[in-house]
């Protein structure tokens, strides 16, 4: 598969962005087969711990159809090492005008986290159109989303942070939200008992929803 060009191609087929974060690099990996099985072609690994950049480097090697996101980029340092682990598309939680610049030269489609309007007006004045909102619900969620519909037209936002399978469509409704990123789709009982094809099952029901 060919790399993607834009956050757009990234997410022309799926409004789902699910974030795999797992204890071991073999769960990991089950997951992501879980998801690839439901018909998920794009997954986020998240750095929130030890082992996430070598899961992420042996997703890419493993799921070669996958396109692979690298998450909780939050500085300079952390987007390089993103990068050599293989990352398709960079998400971050944050931004600051270092990690903005860094981003914007780093040669992949990237995502990066607004959490107010100056966030998203400083993006905007960078070019960049496509943001993750996070955390959604915590910073305003779809009250948010309609409040600066209209303010920023050209702004569209892909919510993380305390999506669920009740306001998943909600989020979906709004002509500003592209896709929708969390871990409901990830039961942690099914992998903590790796029934696989649960987690296959709770990924099929979000597609369905969307």
């Amino acid at each position: 598969m060919s790399a993607p060009n834009n956050i757009n191609d990234i997410f022309a087929n799926q409004s789902l962005l699910p974030i795999i974060q797992a204890d071991t690099i073999s769960e990991g990996i089950a997951v992501a087969g879980a998801m690839e099985q439901a018909g998920l072609s794009v997954v986020e690994v998240v750095l929130r711990n030890e082992q996430a950049l070598a899961l992420a480097a042996e997703i890419k090697k493993s799921f070669p159809n996958l396109v692979l996101g690298v998450g909780t980029v939050y500085n300079t340092k952390l987007l390089d090492q993103a990068l050599n682990a293989g990352a398709d598309f960079i998400v971050t939680p944050a931004v600051t005008p270092n990690l903005t610049k860094a981003l914007l030269k780093c040669g992949k489609p990237i995502l990066p986290g607004v959490g107010g309007l100056s966030d998203i007006a400083s993006l905007l004045e960078h070019g960049v159109t496509e943001m993750k909102l996070f955390p959604a619900e915590i910073v305003g969620g779809v009250g948010l989303l309609k409040a600066v519909s209209s303010l920023f037209t050209e702004a569209s936002f892909c919510p993380t942070g305390g999506i669920t399978p009740a306001n998943q469509s909600t989020y979906l409704a709004q002509a500003n939200v592209f896709a929708v990123g969390g871990t409901w789709m990830v039961p942690k009982e099914a992998v903590k008992n790796k029934e696989w094809d649960l987690i296959t099952k709770a990924c099929k029901e979000a597609i369905a929803a969307c």
